[in-house]
């Protein structure tokens, strides 16, 4: 096991969902902390509030790619190829990630057994990571900001 899925494990039994999970390790790599947008992200948990439709490693995995590209005060401007870094995402996500499931969201991918979570969650977590990282180096930019 490596450190990543401690990590992971320690956020998940904190109360932390995968579209939190992101958004913190993104954040921690910066050396920042956003209690308030940890908080916002949680509407995306379950598949929306526990809806059960597009995953939270989806979002959460586009949300990260926002939080380096996006915009953010008045003086900023967002990255202009932001939209093509997150449809790379969901094609990636759709093609690859979910290829076994039904689809892209929560209740697709936990095939109706909320226990799924428990095995199927943590790696597609730490897959829509790696691949964000790919996405976001590719285009100049590290986790770490740098």
């Amino acid at each position: 096991m490596n450190e990543l899925f401690f990590k992971l494990l320690e956020l998940s039994q904190a109360g932390f969902f995968c579209s939190q999970i992101l958004l913190i390790i993104g954040l921690e790599a910066q050396g920042k902390e956003n209690p308030e947008l940890v908080r916002a992200m949680s509407g995306l948990n379950g598949g929306v509030g526990f809806c059960g439709k597009t995953c939270g490693a989806l979002t959460g995995g586009a949300c990260l790619i926002g939080l380096y590209t996006g915009k953010g005060t008045l003086e900023e401007m967002e990255d202009s190829r932001e939209n093509d870094m997150i449809r790379e995402l969901v094609n990636w996500f759709e093609g690859t990630a979910c290829a076994g499931y039904e689809g892209t969201n929560c209740d697709n991918i936990l095939e109706g057994d909320p226990a799924n979570r428990v095995t199927r969650c943590p790696q597609l977590v730490i897959d829509t990571l790696s691949k964000v990282e790919e996405i976001l180096a590719a285009n100049g930019y590290t986790l770490s900001g740098s």
